[in-house]
């Protein structure tokens, strides 16, 4: 009999605890090596192990909390994860904050397209993003009562916003 890993989606609970203990123990070896500071939390929701990093205000974590940055090592979390588990990891990375000003920063670019729509667009175009940030823009699409789709692929994969109807 082999030993079949589950797919990302239907992880259970034990099994994403076991990701995020994982992946901590690798952010905390590079805060260490790069002798910074830092507090981590530990999360399993939506069937995702989520991670965070964050510090007093003393500690610097802003070079760490760029966006490009996050999204970096959080790529390189999910392998250190993938490497121990043999198992593709959806884990979310945050460190200082840095998914809730994304989250605030993709508002604001929805609130544009929803501006364009009012003004007469048929439809407004966002930028490639991930699959994360994606399924944020759905949910904040959603809340304004407009509908959204994601078109392309790969790394060209974006979200097109239209009115219902």
């Amino acid at each position: 009999m082999t030993d079949v890993k589950p797919d990302a989606a239907n992880r259970t609970l034990e099994q994403l605890e076991e990701e995020g203990d994982i992946a901590a123990d690798y952010i905390e070896e590079l805060l260490d090596i790069s002798d910074l500071d830092g507090d981590i939390d530990i999360d399993a929701r939506n069937g995702r192990a989520y991670v965070s990093v964050h510090a007093s205000e003393g500690a610097n974590l802003s070079l760490l909390a760029k966006p490009e940055v996050v999204s970096a090592l959080q790529e390189l979390t999910r392998l250190a994860v993938q490497t121990k588990t043999g198992a593709f990891s959806r884990l979310i990375l945050d460190i200082g904050g840095s998914r809730d000003a994304r989250r605030d920063e993709l508002g604001r670019l929805v609130a544009r397209a929803a501006e364009r729509l009012e003004e007469g667009a048929a439809e407004a175009a966002l930028p490639p993003m991930s699959s994360y940030e994606r399924k944020l823009v759905h949910d904040l699409v959603a809340e304004r009562g407009l509908h959204s789709e994601s078109r392309g692929e790969g790394a060209d994969r974006h979200t097109v916003i239209t009115r219902i109807g």
